[in-house]
């Protein structure tokens, strides 16, 4: 009877340190991480049927893909790219949506990027590049 307590007693803690690993190395852990220390971490699972996350100077963005036709074969031809949370944005400039326009593309090479709203109006402001995000004020 000792043996069998000592076996069970022995498999869980083998399970609670398997879980802790699989903890550690979650890819939600490690995009709040980097999130929260403002670095840039795209997390894509190759499946076009799954959504991608990446995170850029504390704003973490989601993306859609979508299926298509390039020179006869199928790939990803469009792009949807939202904010999570609209507020924190602040302090974004042009070329920092460039840049995640070009990090994309990287693994994109055939997609056409579309950003929602409200990343889409900034963009299509003529503000020049590199001035910051700023709220709209109604005069």
């Amino acid at each position: 009877m000792i043996w069998l307590l000592r076996f069970v007693l022995l498999f869980f803690i083998i399970f609670l340190f398997y879980l802790g690993v699989k903890l550690l190395f979650q890819s939600a852990r490690k995009l709040e991480s980097a999130r929260k220390h403002k670095r840039f971490l795209f997390i894509d699972h190759n499946d076009v049927r799954r959504n991608f996350q990446l995170t850029y100077k504390g704003a973490v963005f989601s993306g859609e893909k979508y299926m298509g036709t390039v020179n006869n074969t199928f790939d990803v031809v469009s792009i949807s790219i939202w904010p999570e949370n609209t507020a924190s944005l602040k302090g974004m400039v042009k070329d920092d949506f460039f840049y995640l326009d070009q990090k994309i593309l990287e693994h994109y090479p055939n997609a056409e990027i579309n950003w929602k709203s409200p990343v889409k109006e900034f963009l299509l402001e003529n503000s020049p590049i590199g001035e910051p995000l700023k709220a709209k004020t109604e005069a």
